[in-house]
């Protein structure tokens, strides 16, 4: 495994809700996950560190969305076990939420209704307002979904991923359908938001670059297990274009192409 210290990076930190629970831990001990004979994952090995950011990238078909659900308790492995803080990920239940490429949003609740979605101990307003000032949309509580831009619509999904101040987020390409400066926009907002409140976070992700920008740990994914590992430690913020993150990003880059 490689390891590269970057350099301050240059992203202004918005408004954060305080987490009021550490990051969960995730192990995945000698996976392996096969469909109709097919096998994508094999005898798989990975631990997630409470609080980290890690990113899995690779081809496309190389696993990541599998080895997310995995995690997420929405699939089972074929072999092996997954666990959230040592409980099977599938019993995992509030530690854990996930975030997907669209935002999933009740079109009938209002913007607030859809942040409350997210909690599971009753209506709790106070923490909803929160929710939605972390997040910058405090002034749109009382919208429907269709009068949002898709950058606040997902804006509104990460708030009521982390109104119930979750260990665990996964992120499962939440971005991928952004424009660009909206999308650099979120990508901004999901780290400063994971450095305030100190969840774990798991990012699956075709954009090397975005990886990199967010990540503590990027792992390659291919031939039904990790191919390449990079930790990068952060010593402040990291400045987006540097020599730095040119290097890494080529590096993965060339580890996936390898595959």
């Amino acid at each position: 495994m490689q390891t590269t210290e970057l350099l301050p990076r240059d992203i202004a930190v918005p408004p954060m809700l305080r987490a009021n629970r550490a990051g969960a831990a995730v192990a995945l001990s000698h996976v392996s996950r096969s469909f109709d004979g097919n096998r994508v994952l094999a005898n798989l090995d990975l631990t997630v560190r409470p609080g980290e950011f890690l990113s899995i990238v690779g081809k496309s078909g190389c696993g990541k969305s599998t080895l997310l659900r995995l995690i997420a308790g929405l699939d089972r492995p074929s072999v092996g076990s997954v666990t959230v803080d040592g409980t099977p990920a599938h019993q995992a239940g509030d530690r854990l939420r996930i975030m997907f490429q669209e935002p999933r949003l009740l079109p009938w609740a209002s913007v607030a209704g859809n942040v409350a979605v997210g909690l599971r101990g009753g209506p709790d307003p106070k923490a909803v307002a929160e929710a939605l000032e972390s997040v910058q949309l405090a002034d749109k509580a009382d919208f429907w979904p269709a009068q949002l831009s898709g950058g606040q619509r997902q804006r509104v999904a990460l708030a009521r991923a982390l109104v119930s101040h979750p260990g665990l987020l996964l992120l499962d390409e939440p971005l991928g359908a952004l424009d660009a400066l909206t999308r650099l926009t979120m990508q901004n907002l999901i780290r400063d938001m994971h450095d305030r409140a100190g969840f774990t976070a798991v990012l699956v992700t075709h954009d090397v670059a975005e990886a990199v920008a967010l990540s503590d740990r990027i792992i390659v994914l291919g031939q039904g297990g990790i191919l390449n590992e990079t930790e990068i430690l952060r010593v402040g913020p990291v400045t987006r274009g540097s020599a730095e993150l040119a290097a890494i990003e080529a590096e993965i880059l060339d580890a996936i192409f390898a595959a």
